[in-house]
């Protein structure tokens, strides 16, 4: 439960430096609203994005993995068309945000124990 909200508070901080970073995307709101961000774009990666990345598997292959880049991108573009407060303006920030919120992800998971 404490892991799963603390994944919570990483996504929205992790959207919040995508936002400062990445020129085309925007975040309007409170800190409580950021945490509402951190959930939905966990529950996208939780719930839809295995789906799409199992159909998407020979692009991935034939790519070397660098399809995951556009479904990350299409995963924070999902979350961005359902919250208010977060605005992605195209696909090359989409795509920027999710390799941003990645690399966070990333980081925060290496110089972290289990």
């Amino acid at each position: 439960m404490l892991r799963a909200l603390l994944q919570i508070a990483l996504n929205g901080v992790a959207v919040l430096i995508a936002a400062y970073l990445v020129p085309g995307i925007s975040y309007t709101g409170s800190l409580i609203y950021l945490l509402l961000v951190g959930l939905v774009i966990g529950l996208i990666n939780l719930i839809v994005k295995p789906i799409v990345s199992f159909f998407s598997f020979p692009l991935i292959v034939v790519t070397l993995g660098l399809f995951y880049l556009v479904i990350n991108g299409l995963m924070l573009y999902l979350a961005a068309s359902l919250l208010k407060g977060l605005d992605v303006q195209g696909c090359t920030p989409a795509i920027m945000g999710g390799l941003v919120i990645a690399v966070f992800n990333w980081l925060v998971r290496a110089f972290t124990k289990d």
